[in-house]
């Protein structure tokens, strides 16, 4: 049945198919913004030792995630991955870099002889919580701002800027968007924490944390928003495949599909009444409301970038460089075998959920962490 489907089929479940992966990924990153809390929140080493404890259990996903969002745009979208990858390097060194001292702090941060201190390795993951997912979220932005690329007639990539795509930070939309994600992840971080901690005091703090970094969050969102449905966008002609400037492009995105304009209500709904459970009742399961509210916008904006004859990584300087789902995928034959081969998500899915629950059956205690000589 799947050998059947038409190409132009195949790329739209791809890039499906990669935003989910992208989605979950963000949803994810509440290690990264639990992260930041261990200097600002804890309030003694023991409350330090439960959050990194907490937040150790589930790094590991959030890397593994990001890797696997790579993967798939190399092996759905190659001609983006040679291009993003191979033109606007140093950022996504910069963010690799984040995540490699992400992984060093966690397995040498209370060893003995640490020469570095441990304060080093909470300071190292700090960044990984900012800097790394500031950088990210500049880099996603660029699917809506444009990057400074332009292709030649074998495909070779030739960037324009000297700072390789460090300079999407600079873009005002991008560091809106990217400093969203840093207090989405901050909420998110809150409200695991809360979910899996079993300390009175702290769990009190992460409350009231919750709703604090919702506040913050909103400046930046609204920003956001207001950019996304008054900025000029990419589109394509879909007879032709000229790419040209258009006003209201993504608003009329959103209008002309409904369904990914109630996905972006509903998530951002959904964020806000996980926080206000988690703050101002007993509940300390806020992180499902909106950790699949975070899924959903995420899936919205994805979809806004891809769909609807919209250039997912277009081009500053050359629109017919820009990259749509369409010019920048595999061939049918791979799409076809990968579609075959993720019938067995699913399945990963379903095992991840399944350890996830073992793992978390029983929230964190002091006890726990100081009896254990391999705890983080």
């Amino acid at each position: 049945m799947i050998g059947n489907l038409e190409l132009s089929t195949l790329q739209q479940l791809w890039w499906l198919i990669t935003s989910l992966v992208g989605s979950l990924f963000v949803f994810l990153t509440f290690v990264q913004g639990g992260q930041t809390l261990i200097l600002t929140l804890a309030r003694s080493e023991d409350e330090k030792s439960l959050i990194v404890n907490s937040l150790g259990r589930k790094w590991e996903l959030t890397f593994t995630a990001l890797v696997l969002f790579g993967g798939a745009l190399y092996a759905a979208f190659p001609l983006f991955y040679a291009t993003s990858f191979g033109g606007a390097y140093w950022v996504w060194i910069s963010i690799l870099l984040t995540f490699v001292i992400q992984a060093i702090s966690y397995e040498f941060r209370r060893k003995p002889n640490n020469f570095l201190g441990q304060r080093t390795y909470e300071i190292f993951l700090l960044i990984n919580g900012t800097v790394g997912i500031l950088l990210i979220g500049a880099a996603i932005g660029t699917f809506f701002t444009g990057s400074n690329f332009r292709l030649n007639d074998y495909n070779l990539v030739q960037w324009t800027h000297p700072l390789r795509g460090l300079e999407a930070a600079f873009d005002p939309f991008n560091i809106c968007f990217g400093l969203f994600l840093v207090f989405l992840a901050r909420v998110l971080g809150t409200l695991y924490l809360t979910s899996n901690i079993e300390d009175a005091n702290l769990v009190a703090r992460l409350k009231k944390s919750s709703f604090t970094n919702l506040l913050l969050s909103l400046p930046f969102l609204f920003f956001v928003l207001v950019q996304l449905i008054t900025m000029d966008g990419f589109t394509v002609d879909p007879a032709t495949k000229a790419i040209s400037m258009v006003a209201g492009k993504y608003l009329d995105n959103l209008l002309s599909m409904p369904p990914v304009l109630i996905m972006l209500l509903s998530g951002l709904i959904l964020v806000v009444v996980g926080v206000i459970l988690n703050r101002f009742t007993k509940s300390r399961s806020g992180i499902w409301p909106s950790g699949l509210g975070t899924v959903l916008t995420c899936l919205s904006l994805f979809f806004l970038a891809g769909y609807h004859n919209t250039p997912f990584y277009p081009s500053r300087v050359d629109l017919d460089s820009s990259l749509t789902i369409y010019n920048a995928s595999s061939s049918h034959y791979t799409l076809t075998m990968m579609s075959y081969v993720a019938i067995l998500v699913p399945f990963v899915l379903a095992y991840i959920a399944w350890v996830w629950r073992q793992m978390d059956s029983r929230r964190l205690t002091l006890d726990e962490v100081t009896g254990n000589s391999k705890s983080y």
